[in-house]
């Protein structure tokens, strides 16, 4: 499932592609239906919350949320973009410009009232970082006995984070998953806000997820950007440990059991 920084690096995309654009829009499968209501008409903003993203058209917004296989195709053109392949959801079509949607959780179309509605159930996005959300972080946090390696998945908790910042955001700092939140110290929780406040702007940025220090600024390859996502059973780099894996709410969970106590 593609984690925050993917979906508002897409949204930027989107927005600078596609953006005050009258558009033609369509449902090449059929399944969203609306698609004809907003056909015409121009994209005023593409954002991100989380793993959420929000579509604002003149009258209306389209909500996406990708899942596990829902995924976004581009493609410039001089005349004529290819035709859809797959069963594509919406399609979106502007002047040198087409995006391509197909096999989201959801695709719907809401009013205003329906974006806060849904904005009321998302914890703080630490790549908006507004305003007193480091508080509310936290407060989040400390108000469960469940462990903070689940509640970091959380998205009411915590907007955007997925399974890989999950991993190496804990190892990072040294945190049990299994420590409940109710008792994960308070300076422990500002330096884990503060720490993906750092790193998934990267994301945004590059494109992929870099957690290793010394590794932030290049292109590693895959098997040396990380510290233990996708290692169990490999020797921790820090203390020779070999890596654990678990099962955390049927989700994937990889920490050394020597540095994070």
């Amino acid at each position: 499932m593609p984690e925050g920084h993917t979906v508002h690096r897409t949204a930027r995309k989107l927005q600078r592609e596609l953006g005050s654009q009258s558009l033609e829009v369509s449902s090449p499968q059929g399944r969203f239906t609306d698609a004809v209501l907003l056909d015409g008409q121009k994209l005023v903003k593409a954002e991100a919350w989380g793993k959420q993203m929000f579509l604002h058209f003149e009258t209306g917004v389209v909500r996406i949320h990708l899942g596990i296989y829902g995924k976004w195709l581009f493609q410039k053109f001089e005349e004529d973009p290819a035709e859809p392949k797959g069963a594509v959801r919406l399609r979106m079509r502007g002047d040198r410009f087409v995006a391509d949607l197909r096999g989201p959780t959801a695709c719907e179309l809401i009013e205003q009232d329906g974006v806060s509605a849904v904005l009321q159930r998302l914890g703080p996005d630490p790549l908006r970082n507004n305003a007193g959300d480091g508080e509310r972080f936290i407060q989040n946090v400390q108000k469960s006995r469940r462990p903070i390696g689940q509640l970091l998945m959380d998205q009411g908790v915590l907007a955007g984070v997925g399974n890989v910042y999950r991993a190496e955001i804990l190892f990072r700092n040294r945190q049990s998953p299994f420590t409940p939140g109710s008792q994960v110290r308070t300076e422990v929780l500002e330096v884990i806000w503060d720490d993906c406040v750092a790193l998934m702007p990267l994301g945004v940025r590059t494109g992929i997820m870099l957690t290793r220090d010394g590794y932030l600024k290049g292109r590693p390859r895959l098997d040396e950007r990380y510290y233990v996502y996708k290692r169990e059973g490999q020797p921790c780099r820090e203390c020779g440990t070999p890596v654990s894996l678990a099962l955390m709410a049927t989700r994937k969970l990889y920490w050394c059991q020597g540095c994070q106590k």
